[in-house]
């Protein structure tokens, strides 16, 4: 196993290099012309176009270009906003938090409500609590994100005034204003994961609990709670881990329309508005770090399946 983890580990730099490239080119496929952008009302002036494409290095070659933008990248410098007129990097510090809190609270979120009910709906299958697990995830499936942010604005903000409807507090300034302002985006962006992980745990579950191991174990006096948390649950998570890791990446690279519905200034409305603007240094800028969060977050499934399994630990 510890080959394996040395491995993936080896493969975090081809994967991102080849990240970088893909984001290159398909920025230079985006319509529109960075320098006119950028020159605003002495747009018609060549010298300043030819000045700004010079100071941009859009002058020179493609692979030039990459290799200007890829050397600044390893040295920590992500580019400089066009729209915004500040370095990216210290764009992406800024959002990362809210990001981050966002999506993490709405994984627990999924997880409290998806691995619990996945378990009840496996030991009860075929019977009521099966029937209502499977009702709830597929509802939680087919529901719009946005539809439901809506919805939950109008019941728990204008009808009974709970809570705030939009807007972002950070948690180490108020953390019960904090919770107010996330706790619907979070619920909204983890109902849909929470069908997700449903599904998959119950069908998981169901996969252990039909294993010979289970019947031993029962057949040895084991309680039903020992055989479903000790042997079947550790078995079924493995590709429940695997998927939580996919999911979790997913919330951090930003949840666009729960971010514009809630008015929370994160990673997703971000890159709507360099998106709109044209602003490519952001764009390059986000990508790359939402590379980096899903690449990182399958080698943390990687080694949580070594804590799961012990027999990993011998392979």
């Amino acid at each position: 196993m510890k080959s394996n983890i040395v491995g993936r580990i080896a493969q975090i730099v081809p994967t991102m290099l080849l990240v970088s490239v893909l984001v290159f080119c398909l920025q230079q496929l985006m319509p529109g012309d960075p320098a006119m952008v950028l020159a605003g009302e002495e747009r018609g002036d060549p010298r300043v176009l030819a000045q700004i494409r010079a100071e941009l290095w859009l002058d020179r070659s493609l692979p030039l270009q990459y290799f200007h933008w890829i050397g600044n990248v390893l040295h920590g410098d992500l580019g400089f906003s066009w729209h915004i007129r500040q370095p990216v990097a210290a764009l992406v510090m800024q959002k990362l938090p809210v990001t981050l809190q966002l999506g993490g609270m709405a994984f627990l979120i999924a997880v409290a409500i998806g691995v619990p009910s996945g378990i009840v709906a496996a030991v009860y299958r075929n019977r009521f609590w099966d029937y209502v697990a499977n009702a709830v995830g597929l509802a939680g499936l087919s529901t719009p994100n946005f539809w439901l942010g809506i919805m939950m604005i109008l019941l728990f903000s204008v009808n009974l005034g709970w809570l705030p409807p939009s807007g972002f507090v950070p948690l180490q300034e108020d953390w019960h204003q904090s919770l107010a302002t996330t706790i619907m985006p979070a619920f909204v962006l983890g109902n849909a994961i929470a069908a997700v992980l449903m599904r998959h745990t119950r069908s998981a579950m169901l996969s252990a609990l039909d294993q010979d191991y289970i019947r031993t174990a029962r057949a040895k006096g084991l309680s039903n709670w020992h055989v479903l948390t000790r042997h079947a649950l550790r078995n079924a998570l493995m590709p429940v881990v695997t998927l939580g890791a996919l999911e979790l990446g997913a919330l951090l690279s930003g949840a666009v329309l729960t971010e514009q519905v809630f008015s929370i200034p994160g990673f997703g409305k971000m890159t709507v508005d360099a998106v709109f603007n044209r602003d490519f240094p952001v764009v390059q800028g986000v990508v790359l770090v939402t590379a980096f969060l899903f690449v990182m977050l399958n080698l943390a499934a990687d080694l949580l399946y070594v804590v799961i399994n012990p027999r990993l630990r011998r392979s």
